[in-house]
């Protein structure tokens, strides 16, 4: 197919009118329309099986429509393959890459080519691959030597943006990109984004994050069953309740209200985990979580997190550590023994994990059960009741159980039949990886609710999710994990997205900060600190002690009043309001003094303090030599 020729100016780079798709009995686009215009990042937003990914892949010639019309750079198109978008410009990135994994980084770039005539010139392949790598401000962060299976998921994504830009692709689809990805991965992704908007290229973006949408995109498109019903509205007008309405059809309110106020400080600790190890990733991991309580686990995409709660349910060996519940040990090697222990556990991938597609809506429902039964038969009959009751509070209709393929259902719909699998056993422990991934707003409120009723039973609920305005808004405490060791240990009400993100930050990113710190008491002895500072309360989140006499009073990872650490006075100058002291401040029992100052990175961000603390009689080195060392590690981060 030849290329189309540039649009007129301020004509649209793709418009699509009433596209129709019908798959079997299903009919997924019903007069779908989308307008993208060139230089701008678009929004496709909706429910699942809104029909937002049916439209996309129409789009990008995965999918040829019944009906409707495709005009692409003022001409008329018929995308017959993917082949056909690519030859005139249009690609789209998958929230689950298409990538060789045998292959190159600079092999997968060019994928397109290696099937043409000619002798391959792989010289020629890593000179543009970095041409291609720079156009996105990204030199030298990919190896294009390596085969991808290594590559983290956010480096994978690259792969495929630059793929895209290979073929000269003028229109791109991200599909669920930020689905796996860490806060700052998505900062950087963002930031291509940003590059490529402002080349002129034109960008959809299709997610459930909504603080991303309001983030990223120029104008959104909402689509519901099949249809358009808010199309090209700018973003800056819309409001987030109001967003959500246009999705789901109704106001579902506060996702994140709170939960029936109970105290769980005084309920017993239902489950324990202490020093965990399952190599490589986990390395010492303990948390514990008591009746009643949501706890969430921590940390950036690869921390070992997952890794974590699948060894605790016996799906991967454990070399160390020791795991008791209600006070009793117990040893799971195999799921069917946690399961007979009480332990529940939603797994991060439920196609692959979770679901027989073969089996009926009500076999899948009961398969847990058959873990735990024993006897002769199925045993189904005595869960009757509560299967109609689960059912009921669903909102799926009975007569759906007996559907004969699970794939049918939405991801959503999917996701609460398999929490609600669970439920039936009346587990003491529910342990739910990444429960939201991949559903829409509507159902994530659902399962939130129906996460704080799981609570309100007594039920001891550990939650692992890479969204932290989730993590954040579910959980009563979390952990943090980070390289694979817990370092942190907090209440949620304590933190924010900006802290969390600090404290997930991997352990061998700190090296320089550490450095920094030992520089500091190296030369004048005593203690060095990284901490964040809200109100009259700090949390550290590093710390070199050289002199045990200057001991601040607080560690890595935990958060205390300034009233209860020993620098109470000094830390009270730096908090909001307080002038910034130029030099040490003594505390009034003149045992200790401390300098604090200022961290921000190069863009200016808040990164909290720096803080030496010196022993009584210690000789103080120059304020300013502290304050340049400070700056210097700045300039890093």
């Amino acid at each position: 197919m030849s290329s189309s020729p540039p649009p007129e100016d301020g004509a649209p780079l793709l418009t699509a009118t009433g596209v129709f798709k019908t798959f079997d009995r299903t009919r997924a686009l019903a007069g779908a329309a989308f307008e993208l215009a060139a230089g701008e990042v678009h929004g496709l937003l909706g429910a699942n099986g809104a029909g937002k990914s049916t439209l996309s892949k129409v789009i990008a010639g995965h999918v040829a429509p019944d009906e409707g019309e495709v005009v692409y750079r003022g001409r008329p198109v018929r995308l017959r393959s993917t082949r056909d978008a690519l030859d005139i410009g249009i690609a789209i990135v998958m929230q689950e890459t298409s990538l060789v994994p045998d292959l190159s980084v600079a092999e997968n770039i060019f994928l397109p080519e290696l099937g043409q005539k000619g002798r391959l010139s792989y010289a020629g392949l890593h000179r543009r691959g970095e041409e291609l790598l720079a156009a996105l401000g990204q030199e030298g962060v990919l190896p294009l030597d390596m085969e991808v299976r290594r590559l983290s998921a956010a480096q994978r994504q690259l792969v495929e943006i630059a793929k895209a830009l290979g073929v000269r692709a003028r229109l791109i689809i991200f599909d669920e990109p930020t689905a796996s990805l860490s806060p700052g991965e998505v900062d950087r992704l963002f930031a291509i984004m940003t590059r490529l908007r402002a080349n002129g290229s034109g960008l959809v973006f299709v997610s459930h994050r909504l603080e991303e949408v309001f983030e990223i995109t120029d104008r959104v498109t909402v689509m519901r069953e099949g249809r358009t019903v808010l199309a090209s509205c700018p973003t800056a007008s819309l409001g987030q309740a109001e967003l959500i309405r246009h999705m789901v059809g109704q106001d579902v309110g506060n996702i994140y209200a709170p939960r029936a106020a109970q105290e769980t400080s005084a309920a017993p600790v239902a489950f324990e985990v202490a020093n965990l190890a399952a190599p490589p990733a986990v390395r010492d991991v303990s948390f514990s979580v008591r009746a009643g309580e949501i706890l969430g686990l921590g940390g950036l995409v690869g921390a070992g997190r997952s890794e974590t709660v699948e060894a605790v349910f016996g799906l991967r060996p454990r070399r160390a550590g020791t795991i008791r519940l209600a006070g009793k040990p117990i040893d799971p090697r195999r799921p069917a023994q946690a399961v007979k222990a009480g332990i529940g556990f939603v797994a991060e991938d439920r196609r692959q994990q979770s679901i027989v597609p073969d089996l009926s809506v009500k076999e899948n429902l009961l398969l847990a059960h058959l873990g735990a039964h024993r006897g002769f038969g199925l045993g189904y009959r005595s869960r009757e009741a509560d299967v109609d009751a689960l059912m009921k509070s669903l909102g799926l209709p009975a007569d759906r159980l007996l559907d004969a393929n699970m794939l049918a259902f939405s991801g959503g719909m999917q996701q609460k039949i398999i929490i609600a699998r669970w439920l039936l056993l009346e587990p003491k422990v529910l342990i739910l990886d990444e429960p939201t991934k991949g559903v829409d707003i509507g159902t994530r409120s659902s399962i939130y609710g129906l996460l704080r009723d799981i609570a309100a039973r007594g039920v001891a609920v550990v939650l692992v999710s890479s969204d932290f305005e989730e993590l954040l808004g579910l959980s009563d405490r979390i952990v943090v994990i980070s390289d694979g060791q817990s370092i942190a240990d907090l209440p949620a009400a304590l933190l924010d997205e900006e802290k969390l993100t600090l404290l997930a930050a991997p352990r061998t990113s700190m090296a320089r900060n550490t450095a920094v710190l030992r520089s500091l008491t190296g030369e004048a002895g005593g203690a060095g600190f990284w901490a964040l500072i809200d109100g009259d309360r700090l949390i550290c989140l590093n710390l070199v002690v050289a002199d045990r006499a200057a001991d601040p009073g607080f560690a890595a990872g935990e958060a205390r009043a300034f009233a209860d650490t020993g620098i109470g006075t000094a830390l009270s100058r730096c908090g909001p309001g307080f002038a910034t002291e130029p030099g040490f401040v003594a505390e009034p029992t003149g045992e200790r003094s401390t300098m604090l100052v200022p961290l921000r990175n190069s863009r200016g961000h808040d990164l909290g303090w720096v803080g030496l603390t010196l022993p009584k009689g210690a000789p103080t080195p120059a304020p300013e030599a502290v304050r340049r060392q400070v700056e210097t590690l700045a300039t890093t981060l």
